[in-house]
């Protein structure tokens, strides 16, 4: 079964190194530019096009086409309301949108799958399971834009996340899930050529929301088989772990220090590692290997009793926090004014 799956990975890396450099001249021509120092917490010296977004999403988009998938169940759901992330990520990327329009844009998305039947079903109450999707879906999304604080930190978590979905689901037989996961994988295969330091193109907040509100998508709709919800509600939580992480960390930091949250900064995890003295590699690589540990737990739990899934669970949980809060008080803090 697994066979299937090459053909539309290779399609997908080399049709985003072939369409990165077309997307990085629409880009130059629309003016989806990210200047050296525009904002404290930008260092890099030349001008970065935000192409990464145009092209993961034509590429995905046209593989699906190439491949007769779009009309198939969930393909047919998720990538429109992909689509519409994408469409504000664009219009923030040459304009800046408002917090206001860009919870507009990702509420609308979330709208799209709920409306088609996509969201988490954890309570008897239907508004608790749609509160908690928006709020998981929103989140991540947002998480993702978050973490893409350095050149192919984002890009490599999403291959990350990306590998173990379509491990995952190739095995429960969600072969549309398994679909997506691959033309994921392949299309940040083939932007980390162009995304690793220094890097000639950045994914901008389209490519990055695009990719957070995907994977939330796959993880909220990927069911494992043959294992009590006890036992698997925390999978997704642990494989997009590290985005949470430095959403969680920023977020309490600057409540802390009564530092609005909207605003940008050098207080992410990449920024406080390179502080405790790490290289710029060295802090990207390790948050890249800690996906992986991360997303190894999350599958070894589920072969545990419930209780034990679930004590691993919050060992992880409290490790986290320990770290969180050591992270906060040994590093400093820069935020944009």
């Amino acid at each position: 079964m697994i066979l299937q799956f090459f053909a539309p990975l290779f399609e997908a890396i080399v049709l985003t190194m072939l369409m990165v450099p077309l997307g990085i001249k629409l880009a130059i021509r629309y003016g989806l530019v990210d200047e050296p120092l525009s904002a404290p917490h930008k260092t890099h010296s030349n001008s970065v096009p935000k192409a990464g977004g145009i092209a993961i999403f034509i590429v995905i988009l046209g593989v699906a086409l190439l491949n007769g998938r779009l009309s198939h169940p969930e393909i047919s759901v998720i990538l429109p309301a992909s689509a519409v992330i994408f469409i504000f990520g664009i219009w923030d990327d040459a304009k800046g949108l408002s917090a206001g329009w860009k919870l507009t844009g990702q509420f609308l998305a979330v709208f799209i799958l709920i409306w088609q039947d996509i969201q988490i079903r954890m309570f008897v109450s239907p508004i608790l399971n749609i509160a908690l999707t928006c709020l998981w879906i929103i989140g991540m999304t947002n998480a993702f834009n978050l973490v893409d604080s350095m050149d192919s930190l984002a890009v490599g978590l999403a291959a990350i996340a990306s590998v173990f979905f379509l491990l995952v689901t190739i095995d429960s037989n969600e072969l549309d899930l398994a679909f997506l996961s691959a033309l994921i994988l392949g299309s940040c295969i083939g932007m980390f050529y162009f995304n690793a330091m220094p890097a000639r193109t950045f994914l901008g907040d389209s490519g990055a929301q695009f990719l957070g509100f995907i994977l939330a998508t796959i993880a909220m709709a990927y069911t494992p088989p043959g294992f009590p919800q006890p036992s698997s509600w925390f999978v997704p939580i642990l494989l997009l772990s590290i985005p949470i992480f430095d959403t969680s960390l920023v977020v309490i930091s600057r409540i802390r220090r009564r530092v609005p949250i909207y605003k940008a900064g050098q207080d992410h995890l990449y920024h406080r590692l390179v502080q405790l003295g790490l290289s710029r590699v060295q802090s990207v690589t390790l948050m890249h290997v800690a996906a992986l540990i991360l997303g190894c737990l999350a599958f070894i739990a589920l072969s545990f009793p419930p209780v034990w899934a679930n004590a691993l669970f919050g060992f992880v949980l409290l490790c986290g926090l320990f770290a969180l809060l050591w992270l906060d008080r040994n590093t400093g803090v820069e935020i944009s004014t």
